[in-house]
C-alpha cells in the first residue's frame, strides 16, 4: 500500500484544513461550477435565496396537455435534482428545504416546477464559494 499524504480531494469535496486552530473545511464549489455549466446556468443571474418568497409548487402546476410535455421533454429535472441533492447531503444543507419541496415531482414535473430548480441553481452560483467548517475547541 502507498501512502498519497494527506487527502485533498474526497469524492469532489476539496479539504482545508487549519490543525493550530482544530479546523477543518469542505467545499464543493468545483463541483457546483460543473452542475451550473452542464444545466447551463453559468451565465445566469445570482440569485438571492434557495426559495423565493411567496414562490408555492403544487401538484395543479403538472403537466396535464400534451403541448405542455412536447415542451419539458428535453428538460433535465431529475438529473438537476440529483445533481443539487449530492451537494447537499455533502456540504449545502442550506438547500435542503427547496431540494424537498422540487423534488416532489420529479414524476411530472411543470415549468414552474423547473423555474423553481433554477432558482435553486442560481443560488449556488452565488454562494458556491460557501463550505462547511467543523471543529473543536479542546481535545477528546
Amino acid at each position: 500500500m502507498k501512502d498519497l499524504g494527506e487527502a485533498a480531494y474526497i469524492l469532489g469535496i476539496k479539504i482545508y484544513r487549519d490543525r493550530s486552530r482544530r479546523l477543518i473545511g469542505l467545499s464543493q464549489s468545483t463541483y457546483l461550477d460543473k452542475v451550473l455549466k452542464k444545466f447551463k446556468m453559468d451565465q445566469a443571474n445570482k440569485g438571492f435565496l434557495p426559495v423565493l418568497q411567496g414562490v408555492k409548487l403544487s401538484q395543479t402546476q403538472c403537466l396535464t396537455t400534451a403541448e405542455d410535455r412536447e415542451k419539458m421533454k428535453d428538460v433535465p429535472y431529475a438529473s438537476a435534482i440529483g445533481s443539487i441533492m449530492y451537494a447537499m447531503l455533502c456540504t449545502r444543507p442550506d438547500v435542503c428545504l427547496a431540494i424537498s419541496l422540487a423534488g416532489r415531482y420529479q414524476s411530472n414535473p411543470g415549468v414552474d416546477h423547473w423555474t423553481a430548480v433554477k432558482n435553486i441553481l442560481k443560488y449556488l452560483k452565488r454562494t458556491k464559494d460557501m463550505f462547511l467548517v467543523y471543529g473543536g475547541d479542546k481535545e477528546l
